[in-house]
């Protein structure tokens, strides 16, 4: 399989999933501003939407959309419990998770990487935000994971996206509980080699 992604982008996500999972696994980076791979590929005519992630499978279909590869990723390694087994109520609850990061939180947060944004628009979505992420810490009190105590794909979504606070001026440390989390979350080996694979931390020696 090959992840097509850019540095901290939400394709953190699966990548953080592949690694979890024990995938054998390549990675092609990705320039959204040119839409050029790091091979030279034009990257539209592997997802024409432009954006990241994109994961290549072994058969050479493309499967794109962060919430669809990290549930597809989990399938296949049901015994790394990535995900709730398919049917159960549970699994739904991990839709839930990955739903409401995605419409709720992914895109306000993406918004305010837009330059051209006005400040009073900012102003607007951020406490839009805010409200959502004292949810997200309300979710998380007493739990280990967004789960309960089981790591699952939903956590590597919810610690990309969060983690984006420090880029758009959104101070988290006024949730300890979320912090915490993030915290957990982020020493965790399979995110460490990710972060690190994507330069956003230093390589261990």
């Amino acid at each position: 399989m090959k992840l097509y992604y850019s540095p901290g982008a939400c394709s953190l996500s699966p990548h953080i999933v592949l690694r979890e999972g024990g995938f054998d696994f390549r990675l092609e980076r990705v320039d959204l501003q040119s839409a050029v791979t790091e091979t030279g590929a034009d990257y539209k005519t592997i997802n024409p939407n432009g954006y990241v992630p994109a994961l290549q499978l072994d058969d050479g279909q493309v499967l794109t959309e962060g919430p669809a590869i990290v549930q597809y990723l989990a399938d296949q390694v049901p015994e790394k419990h990535l995900a709730p087994p398919a049917g159960t109520m549970e699994r739904y609850r991990l839709m839930e998770w990955l739903n409401f990061i995605s419409t709720e939180l992914h895109k306000g947060f993406g918004a305010l990487f837009n330059p051209k944004l006005p400040d009073e628009t900012k102003a607007v979505i951020k406490s839009q935000l805010v409200s959502r992420i004292e949810h997200v810490n309300r979710l998380l009190s007493g739990k280990t994971y967004a789960m309960g105590e089981t790591f699952m794909a939903v956590d590597a979504y919810l610690f990309t996206v969060l983690g984006w606070g420090k880029y758009v001026d959104l101070d988290l440390s006024r949730w300890p509980t979320l912090t915490a989390y993030l915290g957990r979350v982020a020493a965790r080996p399979a995110v460490q080699a990710a972060l690190a694979a994507e330069g956003l931390i230093p390589a261990s020696t």
